[in-house]
């Protein structure tokens, strides 16, 4: 699995008019997912991001997780996160996994996220999503487990 987490002051997803997730402080968290990703793989990365700190403490460090800062999350698959560019300039999308198996796990990995106690707002698997957000920093990290 791949992710790209972005410290956000708010994001929201849309789907054709209507807001399908939200958060307000915490992540936004856009997931890839490969063929050989699992389960256990989702409960891994969930965790990672559960408890990676990037939210400021009080000294200004970046010593919080969003748990410890009380903020949510909005998870949103991206299958693009693993487009291959290095033969020519259309990208393939091979190293993705089928979207049967891309949609079980997106749903297990943020069921992982809702059982460590984040709020999480979605997307909409295989829709065209409009995704408005503040990045608050700005902290982007990508993340590859599995």
């Amino acid at each position: 699995m791949r992710a790209v987490v972005q410290r956000v002051n708010r994001a929201t997803c849309t789907v054709e008019g209507e807001v399908t997730g939200q958060t307000g402080p915490g992540l936004l968290v856009l997931l890839g997912v490969a063929p050989g990703d699992t389960p256990q793989t989702a409960r891994a990365l969930a965790a990672k991001i559960a408890k990676l700190r990037i939210f400021n403490d009080d000294a200004g460090k970046m010593n919080r997780s969003v748990l410890d800062s009380g903020g949510g999350i909005l998870s949103i698959s991206q299958f693009t996160l693993y487009a291959d560019t290095r033969a020519g300039n259309r990208p393939s999308f091979t190293g993705a996994a089928p979207p049967e198996q891309a949609h079980e796990l997106y749903g297990a990995f943020n069921a992982a996220l809702r059982d460590l106690g984040l709020a999480v707002g979605e997307g909409r698997f295989g829709e065209h999503m409009v995704i408005d957000l503040s990045n608050d920093g700005p902290v982007t990290i990508t993340l590859d487990v599995g």
